[in-house]
């Protein structure tokens, strides 16, 4: 397996991120290349934490211009992460 810190890259703050918090559910961006199995593993020894669910979505990149030549955002892959009840991550 690889460092956990390569598979989880951040945890995402976003609107519908804080909205989730109170059903115990956050949000990570992850590595595309990684399944659910290793973000479960990655999160748990990372935050000490017990994971009961994990969903993931591909968010696909956008189209951009920058002058006169066309280019893309690259893809990323979003976690959501359900914790066992009681269960915290410090968002500090």
């Amino acid at each position: 397996m690889e460092s956990p810190y390569k598979i989880v890259k951040s945890l995402l703050q976003t609107e519908k991120s804080t909205m989730m918090l109170p059903e115990n559910r956050y949000l990570f961006w992850v590595d595309r290349k990684a399944n659910k199995v290793e973000i479960k593993k990655a999160v748990e020894s990372i935050y000490s934490v017990t994971v009961t669910a994990v969903n993931t979505h591909i968010s696909r990149g956008k189209l951009k211009r920058v002058r006169y030549k066309q280019g893309k955002t690259p893809d990323r892959k979003k976690a959501i992460v359900q914790l066992k009840a009681g269960d915290k991550i410090d968002i500090g």
